[in-house]
């Protein structure tokens, strides 16, 4: 591979030394333009930045390596979770061990803090972030974004004593009511936007924020719509309310390193072979959907 780029390079520094020949004997005939001279350079220099991208791109890294590392944080529920055994399950888990199998390599979960996994991303620690990362413009200077793989919004947990009062979002916004959601989240960004007045009260941890409400101690809840429904199912019935139609629009998606087109390209395309050959409705239909999972699950 190496003697390979070494005589790529010699044959595009021949190509180039003949351009300006070219260009320099071009007074005795007609004057060859910078624009023209752009365009050979252009050319000639084409297949080799196409070379430098196959060659810098997370697929071949994932290959040589032969393992692919996913990035999350355990403890989105039904996302990404640490089952009874201390295995980590989850709707992207399972997505993530498919495209494992897709490549060929062995599937690596990393476990990393939420509020340093785009710095881990970009410095290498894993190749790919699927743990449930909305879609937001402030994150995508940063990181490039595959399609999008679910939609979801932001929906209410509401303790049971406003259940005649609150309606929805619109009737929390009031210093009165005491609310929650996890910081550095789009629920924190959403009560920051839609709800100005309430007061609110950041957490490190999503499962504390719902707690607070199903205990008594807060009014509401402003989290994703799959948790808040996970939350209320377990624990939430007897003293609280689940509002579940969001307010917010937010599409979830895999994240990857910006620069690098042909993993974005492989992303996108394994994730239409799953929707096309039937992966993704069962996934969807156990995890999000269906509530079997719940009994395996120790957080």
């Amino acid at each position: 591979m190496r003697k390979q780029f070494k005589f790529v390079g010699l044959f595009v520094g021949l190509v180039l030394c003949s351009i300006f020949l070219i260009a320099s004997c071009g007074q005795q005939g007609s004057q060859t333009s910078k624009e023209e001279i752009q365009a050979m350079v252009d050319e000639a220099t084409k297949g080799n930045v196409r070379m430098s991208l196959i060659k810098d791109s997370a697929i071949q890294k994932i290959l040589k390596r032969g393992e692919l590392r996913v990035g999350f944080e355990s403890g989105y529920v039904p996302f990404e979770m640490t089952n009874k055994k201390g295995d980590y399950i989850g709707f992207d888990m399972d997505f993530g061990k498919r495209l494992a199998k897709a490549m060929g390599v062995k599937f690596v979960p990393v476990n990393t803090a939420w509020d340093g996994i785009i710095p881990a991303l970009t410095t290498d620690k894993f190749d790919i972030i699927m743990g449930g990362m909305t879609i937001t413009q402030e994150r995508n200077l940063k990181i490039a974004f595959a399609n999008p793989y679910i939609v979801v919004g932001q929906s209410i947990l509401l303790n049971k004593k406003h259940a005649d009062t609150v309606k929805s979002y619109k009737d929390l916004n009031n210093k009165k009511y005491l609310v929650t959601s996890r910081v550095g989240t789009t629920g924190e960004k959403a009560i920051k936007t839609y709800l100005p007045n309430a007061t609110y009260k950041g957490y490190e941890a999503e499962s504390d924020a719902a707690m607070e409400v199903i205990n008594g101690k807060a009014d509401a809840l402003i989290y994703d719509l799959p948790f808040c429904g996970y939350m209320y199912a377990a624990q939430g019935k007897a003293t609280t309310v689940f509002l579940n139609e969001p307010f917010t629009f937010e599409p979830l998606a895999w994240a990857i390193n910006q620069g690098d087109p042909d993993f974005l390209n492989y992303l996108n395309n394994f994730l239409r072979q799953t929707k096309g050959d039937g992966f993704y409705e069962k996934t969807y239909n156990y995890w999000i959907a269906g509530s079997d999972w719940k009994k395996d699950v120790g957080e």
